[in-house]
């Protein structure tokens, strides 16, 4: 016989780690746009400042505690001299997760900074692939420090909702 107290059992059942399982990734949108090569501009000429964009969008499936999460990047190039582009890439990256154990209230944060951090890796190689097979050096990206993103984002939302005469602070 046992001492277990079946409220405890429950409460232990409730207090699960947090568990995160990749189920598929997939490239949703790719476009790459040579535009040097489109132009025939020399190589003397040019003088390059890459600038990259990122957003995020989560969304439920049908299926129980699976979520689709999707990586917008925007990498462009321009020509510092005459501030022409030289080159436009755009990813759009997805990711089926099977999140389980995770507060609703933490819920949106988790998918919007931690199942992209997992995505990341992916998406840097695809770029620096298509990139490098467009002609130009490949575009190794920065790691992205979606935990700041994150914040931006709400930020921006919150700006957004607050009426135009109340108070900054």
């Amino acid at each position: 016989m046992t001492d277990e107290n079946p409220q405890e059992t429950s409460t232990d059942a409730a207090q699960q780690p947090p568990r995160m399982q990749i189920l598929a990734q997939y490239v949703r949108d790719l476009s790459f746009e040579n535009i040097v090569a489109q132009r025939g501009l020399s190589g003397s000429e040019v003088t390059p400042e890459i600038g990259v964009q990122v957003s995020l969008d989560a969304r439920k499936r049908n299926v129980e505690n699976q979520y689709e999460v999707i990586c917008k990047f925007r990498v462009s190039s321009k020509n510092t001299n005459d501030d022409t582009n030289l080159f436009m890439c755009e990813l759009d990256y997805g990711g089926v997760f099977l999140v389980e154990g995770v507060p609703e209230d933490q819920l949106h944060p988790f998918l919007m900074i931690e199942c992209p951090r997992m995505l990341f890796p992916f998406i840097r190689r695809i770029i620096s692939d298509t990139t490098r097979d467009g002609g130009f050096p490949p575009v190794n990206l920065d790691p992205v420090d979606f935990v700041a993103l994150y914040r931006q984002e709400l930020s921006r939302r919150a700006q957004a909702e607050r009426p135009a005469d109340a108070p900054l602070s």
